[in-house]
């Protein structure tokens, strides 16, 4: 009994054992907002310093309203941190504006005004995040107006919408970068992502907040490992600080998608901690 009992526990230990080692390399967070609201409590050099701890070496920067990201953009303090921030458009000058963007024509002019004036850290390199809840506001022409005008400029798009968007938002702009916000934080079936992705060659997928992706225990699903394997150069890793709670907890945050990230092969999680967000926006690997 006591043999038995042993031969156990040390298979147990060696399939614990047999767990990858967290990703170590840089991550680019391509899901990053700092709102008005974090200013005060989380100021820019805090900020800075939480991406530096958590090896985060870039990040896509947007907004409500967009003077957070520009602020970012023109802080000196990135350099010194080794953070290129990748600025944004957001369409949300307030909170109102999250349900009628997509029929407000002064969200256009607010768009075109910002990318005409640029940064600090130079040109808006995309529009969003948005939102749509309900699929059919894609039609809307606003939302039809700025997926052509993202496809026209080389515009990236951050968009949290669930697949049946994705279908009519692309229908407007075929060949336009989307970056899928969650990959649909609704749950999209995995059979239903790995259809838009072969559909939709310039579809990318974004995977905070993505349920299913992970186990209880933080680790990689099967399927989404299975997925993740199938298309490893279309998915990018994010943080959405979009409260104030998730800037607290930054670094647990960074630390959890290095579990997950761990669990692939070494050049897929590159790819995807880094690699395929730094050939989308030509930012240069860190030495």
């Amino acid at each position: 009994m006591r043999g038995g009992w042993l031969a156990g526990a040390a298979l147990l230990a060696a399939a614990l054992g047999a767990r990858a080692e967290p990703y170590a390399g840089p991550l680019f967070d391509t899901h990053l907002h700092y709102n008005e609201e974090a200013a005060a409590p989380f100021p820019i050099a805090d900020v800075l310093a939480r991406m530096q701890r958590s090896g985060v070496r870039a990040i896509v920067a947007n907004s409500r309203p967009n003077d957070g990201t520009i602020a970012l953009a023109a802080a000196p303090q990135a350099a010194a941190a080794g953070v290129t921030v990748v600025p944004f458009v957001r369409l949300y000058r307030n909170r109102a504006d999250y349900t009628g963007w997509f029929g407000d024509p002064t969200i256009y002019t607010m768009v075109q005004q910002q990318l005409a004036a640029g940064t600090k850290a130079g040109p808006f390199r995309g529009i969003g995040e948005f939102h749509l809840y309900d699929s059919a506001n894609a039609e809307g022409p606003v939302a039809r107006q700025l997926m052509q005008l993202a496809q026209q400029k080389s515009l990236a798009v951050l968009a949290h919408v669930d697949d049946d968007a994705i279908d009519r938002l692309l229908r407007h702009a075929p060949g336009a970068r989307l970056i899928w916000a969650h990959t649909g934080i609704g749950g999209a079936p995995v059979a239903r992502v790995r259809a838009l992705l072969a559909r939709y060659p310039t579809l990318m997928g974004e995977l905070s907040y993505r349920p299913g992706l992970t186990e209880a225990d933080g680790h990689l699903s099967a399927e989404w490992k299975a997925l993740i394997g199938e298309f490893p150069d279309r998915f990018m890793v994010g943080s959405d600080t979009w409260i104030n709670a998730r800037w607290g907890d930054y670094e647990n945050l960074m630390r959890a998608a290095r579990v997950w990230l761990g669990d692939l092969p070494p050049a897929v999680a590159q790819r995807v901690a880094w690699g395929n967000a730094a050939a989308l926006f030509e930012v240069a690997t860190p030495r």
